[in-house]
């Protein structure tokens, strides 16, 4: 790190859980953020402000004026943009020291066995299962750990998955493949301001700690946020042998 970096991340570095080591993790690595509606607003930003050297957005949208009750890295200047391009000059004002990558698209298996060999983790900050599910798979695939967070309503849940580590359940252990699910959006259902600002924090701070290594990540538990009651709940997973995409088929 120059001096300029060191000046910058001194807080991080203050801390011996990250100090100086941990810091140049996080200016060497890549993270793919996918989704830059409200979970991806909240989470990159504290990746791009915490020193994740390169940072790729993927998302296929445009910023419209009901994003803005929640979609905090746009602005009213932004409304007709794309999401990425909106996100990328939010970042780099943010931090014009990182590398940004935009990918206005949607998101497909052939588009993420290109990226996934040159990224470190993954965010899914998605708002449908076809979609988690296939983010899941290529994860999987590549063993590239995938920190997943949801958020309706006044509801939102993440988990950390983590291919690399033999006792890590994936995202279809839970939700299986093969399984209907109601599909339920913000359009629809509504969803409360702050909550996606909540569960996107928290991703960033789960990919943060996975990269740097350090206290125990949200592998095996899913994180349940209740904001009626502002309520936690935790409950453990498991993986599932039988899973058909992690399991012993495999």
């Amino acid at each position: 790190m120059n001096d300029e970096q060191l000046l910058r991340y001194s807080r991080h570095l203050l801390l011996e859980e990250i100090d100086v080591a941990g810091q140049e993790k996080l200016l060497q690595s890549h993270a793919l953020v996918i989704g830059s509606g409200g979970l991806g607003s909240a989470a990159t930003p504290y990746l791009a402000a915490a020193g994740i050297g390169h940072i790729t957005l993927i998302d296929h949208d445009r910023v419209e004026l009901t994003n803005l009750q929640r979609q905090i890295m746009h602005t009213e200047k932004s409304v007709g943009k794309s999401k990425v391009n909106s996100g990328k000059e939010f970042l780099q004002q943010l931090n014009s020291g990182i590398q940004i990558e935009t990918i206005e698209a949607k998101v497909t298996v052939a588009l993420l066995d290109e990226l996934l060999p040159s990224v470190d983790v993954v965010l899914d900050c998605t708002d449908n299962f076809a979609t988690r599910h296939l983010i899941n798979a290529s994860c999987v695939q590549h063993q590239i750990p995938l920190v997943s967070g949801s958020a309706i309503r006044f509801d939102g849940q993440i988990s950390v998955f983590d291919p690399r580590n033999p006792t890590s359940p994936c995202y279809a252990c839970i939700f299986s493949p093969d399984e209907s699910f109601e599909e339920v959006s913000c359009a629809s259902m509504g969803i409360f301001s702050p909550l996606v600002g909540i569960i996107g924090a928290m991703q960033a701070a789960q990919a943060i700690q996975v990269q740097i290594g350090f206290g125990e990540a949200l592998v095996g538990r899913m994180l349940l946020w209740n904001a009626r009651t502002t309520q936690i709940d935790e409950f453990k997973i498991s993986r599932n042998p039988e899973c058909p995409v992690c399991g012993r088929a495999h």
